[in-house]
């Protein structure tokens, strides 16, 4: 990670977010104290789509009848 300065991060803003575009988290500080940090966003998730799985799943009549006892 880079440590940049706040005079810097203002001076070079965009210089600095290709540089976070490409992956890279920089640490902005203030007399040497971090107190951000620039990293990139994370695309939201995709929303679930109800039914993809439709017919590919099949539950037997008999799905939750007990099980049948075993001699152990």
């Amino acid at each position: 990670m880079t440590i940049v300065n706040v005079h810097e991060a203002k001076t070079h803003l965009s210089q600095l977010l290709r540089r976070v575009m490409n992956g890279e988290e920089i640490i902005i500080a203030r007399a040497g104290k971090p107190i951000a940090v620039l990293s990139p966003m994370q695309k939201p998730a995709e929303p679930r789509v109800p039914g993809n799985d439709a017919g590919k799943i099949i539950l037997h009549p008999d799905f939750d009848e007990p099980l049948p006892e075993f001699d152990i």
